[in-house]
């Protein structure tokens, strides 16, 4: 598997899983706040990782 198509593959998964944090953070609003804080941060650390391949992206792409 080359390197683009293993890039490409873990952002997909970084996405999903970043849409189920926030999911899971708004579905736990107002019923345990705790866990819809720390779903919210996980997300908050995820898309910080999405936004480094973002710019990876960009920056290497001619």
């Amino acid at each position: 598997m080359s390197r683009i198509n293993q890039l490409h593959t873990y952002r997909k998964h970084l996405e999903d899983r970043y849409f189920r944090l926030l999911e899971k953070s708004n579905d736990y609003r107002f019923i345990d706040e705790t866990k819809s804080d720390s779903a919210a941060f996980k997300a908050m650390k995820i898309l910080g990782k999405l936004n480094k391949l973002n710019y990876l992206q960009h920056k290497f792409s001619i």
